[in-house]
């Protein structure tokens, strides 16, 4: 074969790898602590090199991901060998593996999950940070370059999501868990159908967002905070993306508006007294515009 065969070759063959890796996921721990992060391809998806991880403070690590590659990542928090056992057991978003690999696993509520459709509808890319599971840790998603579909205007384009907040340290006492390890989801709190969106309210017009999933807004305005959240939740992005999970990500000039300051602390307060100070049924937001 002549050189120009070989040119062509070698040509193919980047091409190839090009299309079959779509994105690189670089995992970021700006927490104080280590956090194991896990992976959960979706059925009928190829999985990552890798299903979880140890994750020092200060460390970063990045993950190809396959063409058109759909699924979640979390990470767990207070991990440790169990003496007895040998398995890794985590006190937050434990995957129940036993090792840092969630091999197939997921996170068990309460987590903060990240949630990725690469090359979708229209070969976009969907992502989002979902609160709906519950809360652990901020998270924060990036694009690290990308095109906003249908112009510079389009809401949720290539924008960043995920919440910066620290929820565990508003977190109502009723949905605690683990001693404030974490924030239960009023789903997984209470079980009532009109929290979880199922039965009679698993539909968009019958399960509307209620005084536990406004807290979540408030405090995480790009987060989904409860199942029929996507006209504020859900980003896209064209053109092929890399992504930079954070986890503890903190005030950024690109995450600034994520951030929650002591103001908005002490509003998001107030509204947690009024949610448990007036009768089910009442509006908080009502009641606190009439007062007014």
């Amino acid at each position: 074969m002549g050189l120009p065969g070989c040119i062509a070759v070698i040509v193919l063959l980047l091409i190839s790898w090009r299309e079959g890796e779509a994105a690189m996921f670089t995992f970021v721990n700006r927490c104080a602590d280590t956090v194991w992060p896990g992976v959960l391809s979706n059925a009928g998806t190829a999985r990552l090199g890798t299903t979880g991880f140890e994750l020092p403070p200060g460390a970063s690590r990045a993950v190809p991901a396959p063409s058109a590659w759909s699924g979640r990542l979390w990470a767990r928090t207070g991990c440790a060998q169990d003496g007895a056992t040998g398995r890794l057991v985590c006190a937050t978003g434990d995957c129940g593996s036993g090792t840092a690999e969630c091999a197939g696993a997921g996170a068990a509520p309460p987590a903060t999950l990240a949630e990725f459709t690469l090359d979708g509808t229209g070969g976009l890319d969907f992502y989002d940070v979902s609160l709906v599971d519950g809360y652990n840790l901020p998270v924060l998603v990036e694009p690290s370059s990308g095109e906003r579909p249908g112009g510079a205007s389009s809401a949720g384009s290539c924008a960043s999501a995920g919440c910066a907040a620290d929820l565990n340290a508003m977190c109502p006492a009723e949905l605690r868990s683990g001693g404030g390890a974490a924030c239960r989801s009023a789903c997984d709190a209470f079980g009532r159908p009109e929290y979880c969106c199922s039965g009679a309210y698993a539909n968009p017009g019958t399960c509307r967002p209620t005084s536990y999933s406004q807290v979540f807004k408030m405090a995480c305005p790009r987060s989904y905070s409860y199942a029929f959240d996507d006209p504020t939740s859900t980003f896209t992005c064209a053109g092929g993306p890399d992504y930079t999970v954070t986890f503890c990500p903190g005030a950024t000039p690109r995450s600034a508006s994520l951030s929650v300051p002591a103001l908005l602390h002490l509003t998001f307060q107030v509204w947690i007294w009024l949610v448990l100070a007036l009768p089910r049924g009442v509006d908080p937001l009502k009641r606190l515009v009439s007062s007014v």
